[in-house]
């Protein structure tokens, strides 16, 4: 009598000591407060600092900016550390992928401000993106094609496409540091710190007047004496709805979470610690800072419900709820972070949300992985 043919043999174990991948069938709000540090990656010196961190399409694999000029790759999938990029002569700054998983582009901090296209597979040049005369303070890829913006020190604006060099459209604005895309590529968000307002134009006319302008200037904090006085606003990011616009910032009253329609503020999403010197890292501004770059400390959940954040003080993570009670605390509208995420390894100077999966990465002087543990509860604000 004849047989069938054998059984397939079993799958191949899973890495040592790799996390399992955040099971992205979870709802968010089932596993939001049990979020805990799973993998650490220590950087090659002490003194070594992680500036930006961007997680590919798919998910599956993250990129870290560290201020001794590397790029670290990171596979998200297995935990595990993929392989070092050296950038030593041109520095690094707000890598982020393009929609293929095998390249990433980056702003350079030595020499001069181009951006770099970079092939993270053999570690050669694509192309560069040449016409900044100042720092680039922003890189914000679209998610539907092959352009991107970048902002800049020397006030302003450039429309890019990775298949050509020249860009293909500017604006000139005052100190424009920061840039979004909506998750549908029509809208984009300029913000410009020095006039205290946020700019929305549709991309598809990107050189007329913006449609929208909103004035930020009433949730200004009062000028500190010998400071600049522009608003230390950090990020800029739309939730994935596209209903909502935050607006990152140092400041000790917390950041800003606007209408994206119409922006009014919804809510101030105050930190629950004062921040002091050192802790948070500088916010684009046309002066020199004794502190390390970044690209802002919170990010959108994947829902778009809940904003996930560094505490400004210890080496714990917070978690704001959007649609939490407002609170009223004289004229502001506030919201309180509902839980502390807790870490005893390194502060979450950088904090980013895995938009596929159930994940989360912070860093500082090391990178950090999380997942949800379903063994833990969530742990109150002291």
């Amino acid at each position: 009598m004849a047989q069938g043919p054998p059984p397939p043999p079993p799958p191949p174990p899973p890495p040592t000591n790799a996390p399992p991948s955040g099971d992205k069938s979870q709802k968010t709000s089932d596993i939001i407060g049990t979020f805990r540090p799973t993998k650490l990656f220590k950087l090659s010196k002490p003194d070594t600092y992680v500036t930006s961190l961007d997680f590919d399409n798919e998910g599956q694999l993250l990129i870290a900016a560290c201020s001794d000029d590397s790029l670290q790759l990171y596979s998200a999938r297995d935990g595990a550390h993929q392989k070092t990029l050296l950038s030593q002569k041109y520095g690094c700054h707000l890598a982020r992928f393009s929609h293929q998983s095998s390249s990433i582009i980056y702003a350079s901090t030595k020499g001069e401000d181009a951006i770099r296209y970079l092939s993270t597979h053999d570690n050669s040049y694509i192309r560069y993106f040449k016409g900044h005369s100042a720092p680039v303070t922003d890189l914000a890829p679209c998610p539907k094609d092959d352009t991107f913006l970048s902002c800049s020190a020397d006030n302003t604006v450039r429309l890019w496409n990775l298949k050509s060099q020249y860009a293909q459209a500017r604006l000139n604005l005052a100190t424009p540091y920061l840039a979004a895309y909506d998750p549908s590529a029509t809208v984009i968000a300029i913000a410009s710190a020095s006039t205290s307002s946020i700019l929305l134009y549709d991309i598809r006319n990107f050189d007329k007047p913006p449609f929208a302008t909103f004035d930020m200037r009433q949730f200004d904090p009062p000028v500190a004496p010998g400071s600049s006085g522009i608003p230390e606003w950090s990020k800029l990011e739309f939730s994935n709805d596209g209903k909502s616009l935050l607006v990152t910032t140092n400041h000790s009253q917390g950041h800003l979470l606007l209408d994206a329609f119409n922006g009014e503020l919804k809510a101030q999403l105050p930190r629950p610690y004062q921040p002091t010197w050192g802790i948070l890292r500088s916010a684009p501004s046309p002066t020199p800072s004794r502190t390390p770059g970044g690209q802002g400390d919170t990010s959108f959940t994947a829902d778009g419900r809940y904003v996930i954040g560094g505490s400004g003080a210890d080496k714990d993570v917070v978690v704001w709820d959007t649609q939490a009670h407002l609170s009223k605390e004289g004229e502001r509208k506030v919201i309180r972070p509902i839980c502390s995420l807790p870490c005893d390894k390194g502060k979450g100077a950088v904090v980013l949300w895995n938009h596929r999966f159930n994940m989360m990465a912070t860093a500082d002087t090391e990178v950090i992985m999380w997942l949800p543990d379903e063994h833990v509860g969530m742990k109150p604000l002291q």
